[in-house]
């Protein structure tokens, strides 16, 4: 007998022998419970025992004394389908500790048809990437193929099923239309989408009736896919805004995700407040509706967004004929210059075009211009600056983006302090060299994460880290229903983040974006350091994630 228990010890020891151990960590889970003090040992990918595990066995072991051990982050709002064609690793992003992001913004990856191959060809040429997929399906398998630093999921954006239909036109899709979107978008679902977006302030998106968003958001619902939304408005009308949003909701039996929450413009400073007691309103009533946000007082966007929504019918092409031609230069000029609650124009909402930063521009002859504001521009080129924005959206072929200053500190946080916000970066995962480091991001690329460990947590103590934690991975990982993601507990995909919570910082700022954050020792991304002694690894353990309507 005690010669059989001899036999048995050494294959008790192999059967609980990890990959990997994080050794005397502060480990905070994700659920907002303070922090406790474990090991947490990692086998195929997974988190396999939590505990006191100095007597097992590791392949490999990361010594956590006096560091956070953590979920990794997940963003509710990346841009990096394309980008992760260009450099699959994304440091910006892993050294924030972000391991999953959620992308497709209204526009989305899939589907894609030859005429929208054709109108965003400049786009694909800037990042020389070959878009030969058609499908999400095809999508997914590239980007399996070529391996990828982070998990990788998406929305099917409402304006790709509307452009790949009915391209970029103002008018109502025909019933016959509208089926062929609805069946686009139930592929989509069944390719492995998360749900349904919409991004209703840039054409042709604002052109869509409520009507037809909760035909689709329905359809995607029926998959158990989320709606998310950038929101008609953001600035003078974000009440309607949000009314729309919640309606579509209620009638599509979907819940909602207000993409990067804020109160747009001077004359709305102050209004968070409002607009919280409004979304509380709406989950009072049986409204699943929660929102995320970046934390900066200045939001990165699209400079053709300065443009009335009538300009851009037809597309971008359309748009620049226009903006050649002297009556309707004259008209869309009058129309900037008008306030209106017909559009959110920004113009209207801003201090001046100081406050305009030129972001990321395609055309290498107005690289020298990135990181000057359109005041200074304007003055450059002896211009009026509506002209200069003209011209450079002219020179540009449309493709311009632009930091815009237009909101107050107290505003962003009392958002990022809500119980139903988590974060998002809303930007494209980066690199400071390369072809993707000759842009000018917004900071927010490099720094949102971190920014708020170190500036609302460590500074001003408007969040306790349990508190941020959770809304960087538990509360977004339960609002798109990963149920094995987001939470250091056992059986879940050990993505997870080591780091010092006193030395964890944004470095990135307006002036010089393309900066690292600092702090973060370990990320590891499905159980495979991708961040490790503080050093990038090169290694591409991310994954794709489906949605729930997936079918193999």
């Amino acid at each position: 007998m005690k010669f059989s228990l001899l036999l048995l010890v050494p294959s008790i020891l192999l059967a609980q022998s990890y990959d990997l151990v994080i050794r005397n960590g502060k480990i905070v889970d994700g659920t907002g419970s303070p922090w406790y003090g474990a090991d947490t040992g990692i086998r195929d990918g997974h988190i396999a025992a939590i505990g006191r595990l100095d007597s097992f066995a590791a392949k490999q072991t990361i010594d956590a004394a006096g560091m956070v051990v953590a979920p990794g982050f997940i963003d509710m709002l990346g841009q990096s389908e394309e980008s992760i064609l260009v450099n699959p690793h994304l440091p910006s992003k892993i050294y924030q500790g972000i391991t999953t992001e959620i992308t497709g913004e209204g526009g989305s990856a899939a589907p894609l048809t030859d005429a929208i191959r054709a109108a965003d060809r400049a786009a694909y040429e800037h990042y020389r990437i070959n878009p030969s997929w058609n499908t999400f399906r095809e999508f997914f398998a590239r980007l399996e193929k070529q391996g990828m630093g982070i998990n990788l999921a998406s929305y099917v954006g409402a304006t790709q099923v509307r452009r790949a239909v009915i391209g970029d036109g103002d008018r109502a899709p025909i019933p016959a239309e509208l089926a062929r979107m609805k069946a686009l978008v139930r592929e989509a679902m069944l390719d492995g989408a998360v749900g349904v977006s919409t991004s209703l302030q840039y054409a042709p998106a604002p052109y869509a009736t409520t009507e037809e968003l909760i035909a689709l958001a329905s359809e995607g619902a029926r998959l158990g896919g989320i709606y998310a939304t950038h929101m008609r408005s953001e600035g003078d009308t974000i009440i309607p805004a949000l009314d729309e949003a919640i309606r579509i909701g209620r009638e599509a039996h979907v819940p909602v995700e207000i993409w990067h929450l804020k109160a747009a413009g001077r004359r709305n400073w102050g209004r968070m407040e409002e607009i919280v007691a409004h979304i509380d309103r709406a989950r009072r009533s049986g409204v699943e509706i929660g929102a995320d946000t970046y934390a900066y007082p200045a939001w990165f966007n699209s400079f053709s967004a300065f443009i009335p929504p009538w300009a851009h019918d037809g597309g971008d092409a359309k748009l620049i004929e226009r903006l050649k031609d002297p009556a309707a230069r004259a008209r869309i000029r009058k129309d900037i210059e008008t306030p209106s609650t017909a559009w959110d124009n920004e113009w209207d909402e801003i201090a001046g075009p100081e406050a305009i930063l030129l972001g990321v521009v395609q055309n290498p002859q107005l690289l020298p211009l990135q990181g000057k504001t359109i005041a200074e521009i304007a003055k450059l080129w002896n211009k009026d600056p509506i002209d200069t924005i003209f011209d450079i959206l002219i020179e540009d072929n449309a493709a311009t983006q632009v930091a815009v200053f237009g909101m107050s500190e107290p505003d962003v946080r009392l958002a990022l302090q809500q119980p139903w916000v988590s974060v998002c970066n809303d930007s494209q995962g980066t690199a400071p060299d390369g072809l993707l480091g000759r842009e000018h991001p917004h900071p927010r690329a490099y720094g949102t994460f971190p920014r708020i460990l170190r500036k609302y947590v460590r500074e001003d103590g408007a969040l306790t880290l349990p508190d941020a934690i959770r809304k960087f991975s538990a509360l977004p990982a339960s609002r798109l229903r990963l149920a094995d993601r987001g939470v250091i507990k056992t059986g879940m995909w050990a993505d997870i983040v080591v780091f010092d919570p006193d030395r964890i910082a944004d470095l990135a700022t307006f002036e010089k974006p393309n900066q690292l954050a600092e702090g973060m020792q370990y990320v590891l991304v499905n159980g495979v350091p991708v961040i490790e002694h503080g050093s990038m690894t090169n290694r591409l353990p991310g994954k794709v994630i489906r949605g729930p309507g997936w079918k193999p």
